[in-house]
C-alpha cells in the first residue's frame, strides 16, 4: 500500500508502506478521506514544532475516515463494511490521568501522525491503517466521509468550548479564522452565543468566517484600530477563543474581554509575552485547552444530527498522489480553509 510520508522539511513523498499484521481488538480501515491539519503543515514546513522534531520518516495525518475491511479477534461493536471516523488518540487507560478520566493528558498517549514519541506514531494518510477497535467510531450513511474526517478538529473546538464554560447568551470573540477558528464559530453558535466576532489578518478567512456565521469581523492588519474602537469601556466580550497562536492576537484578546471574562488559549505559537498586570487587575481567566476526549464522539453525533454543518469549510479535495500540491494549497490562507486528500483517487 502507499501513504504520504514526511522525511524532512519540504520533503514529502508518496511511499510504499508495509501492511501491518492485525492484532486482537484491532481493525483494519480502508482510508477514504483525510484532512490536512495545522500540525501536519508544521511538519511539512519546519520538520516539527516547539521541541517536537522529526527523527525518522513518518506517515502524516490524524483527521480521517474510512471503511472497515478486516476485524481482529474479539471485535464486536463494528463489522466489515462499517463506515467510521477514526479517533487518532489512543490513551493507555492505566496512568494517573487516565484513571481520573483525563485521557487527553495520558502520559503514554499514542496519537497518530505525531513525532512526540520515538519511534514516532504513524498517521492515517495511507490507503489503509490498523487501529484499536475503540478508535473506530461508527458514522451513519447520511454523513459523508469528508464530513466524518472533520470530527477530529471539531472535537478540538468542542473541548475548547467546554473549557470556556457556558456560551449561552454570551458575546464571544474568536481570534484567528483558520480551520480551527472557523469551526469554533460553528461551535459557539451551536452553544447559544448571542454575538460572535472574529479577527484575522487576511480577507479570505474573514469571508469564510462570515459564511460560518460570524456576526462581525475585524481585519486587524488593514484596520488595526477597528477592534480597539469596538472594545472601548473595558471590552465587550465575555469569552475569547484565541485560535491563532499569535502574541498580538492574545494581547488583543486580553484587551477585548470584559473584567471577569474568560480567554481560552487554543492556538499554539511559542511563548508569547503576556501582560500579566491586565490579567490580574481585570480578574481574567486565562485557560488552556489541549486536544479532546469524549468530544470526538460528540462531534460525530452533532454532525450526524445536522446540528453542526462543516461542509462549507471544506474548500478543496485532491487525490492523495498530489499530496505535495495539496500541502502547498493548505498553506495558502488567501485561498484555502480545509484541504482534504482523497485516498480513493490517484
Amino acid at each position: 500500500m502507499q501513504g504520504v510520508v514526511i522525511h524532512a522539511p519540504e520533503d514529502l513523498r508518496i511511499g510504499t508502506l508495509a501492511v501491518p499484521a492485525l492484532q486482537r481488538n484491532q481493525v483494519r480501515v480502508e482510508v477514504k478521506v483525510g484532512g490536512i491539519c495545522g500540525s501536519d503543515l508544521h511538519y511539512f514546513h519546519n520538520g516539527g514544532f516547539g521541541t517536537v522534531r522529526l527523527r525518522e520518516p513518518m506517515v502524516l495525518g490524524h483527521e480521517f475516515a474510512g471503511t472497515i475491511i478486516e476485524l481482529g479477534e474479539d471485535v464486536r461493536h463494528v463489522a466489515v463494511g462499517s463506515r467510521v471516523a477514526v479517533n487518532p488518540s489512543l490513551p493507555c487507560g492505566e496512568c494517573h490521568f487516565c484513571r481520573q478520566g483525563m485521557h487527553n493528558h495520558c502520559v503514554d498517549m499514542r496519537f497518530m501522525g505525531s513525532a512526540m514519541r520515538f519511534p514516532h506514531v504513524q498517521g492515517g494518510f495511507s490507503q489503509s491503517v490498523v487501529v484499536d477497535a475503540s478508535q473506530a467510531i461508527l458514522i451513519p450513511a447520511s454523513l459523508t466521509m469528508a464530513e466524518a474526517a472533520m470530527a477530529e478538529p471539531l472535537a478540538v473546538c468542542l473541548h475548547a468550548a467546554h473549557q470556556a464554560g457556558s456560551m449561552l447568551g454570551r458575546r464571544v470573540l474568536i481570534t484567528g479564522s483558520g480551520p480551527i477558528g472557523a469551526l469554533s464559530i460553528l461551535v459557539a453558535r451551536y452553544a447559544g452565543a448571542s454575538e460572535i466576532a472574529v479577527t484575522d489578518i487576511q480577507e479570505f478567512p474573514l469571508a469564510m468566517a462570515v459564511r460560518a456565521g460570524a456576526d462581525r469581523v475585524f481585519d486587524t492588519r488593514s484596520d488595526p484600530t477597528g477592534l480597539p474602537r469596538y472594545c472601548e469601556d473595558n471590552g465587550p466580550f465575555d469569552i475569547v477563543i484565541e485560535a491563532s497562536g499569535a502574541e498580538a492576537a492574545l494581547r488583543n484578546a486580553i484587551e477585548a474581554v470584559r473584567p471577569g471574562g474568560t480567554i481560552v488559549q487554543l492556538g499554539l505559537g511559542g511563548s508569547p509575552n503576556v501582560p500579566v498586570n491586565l490579567i490580574v487587575t481585570r480578574e481574567l481567566r486565562l485557560v488552556g485547552t489541549f486536544r479532546f476526549d469524549r468530544e470526538f464522539v460528540l462531534a460525530v453525533e452533532l454532525m450526524s444530527a445536522g446540528r453542526i454543518d462543516v461542509k462549507p469549510l471544506i474548500t478543496s479535495t485532491l487525490p492523495f498522489a498530489k499530496a505535495f500540491e495539496a500541502f502547498e494549497l493548505a498553506s495558502d490562507r488567501s485561498r484555502s480553509m480545509k484541504v482534504q486528500l482523497d485516498f480513493q483517487k490517484r
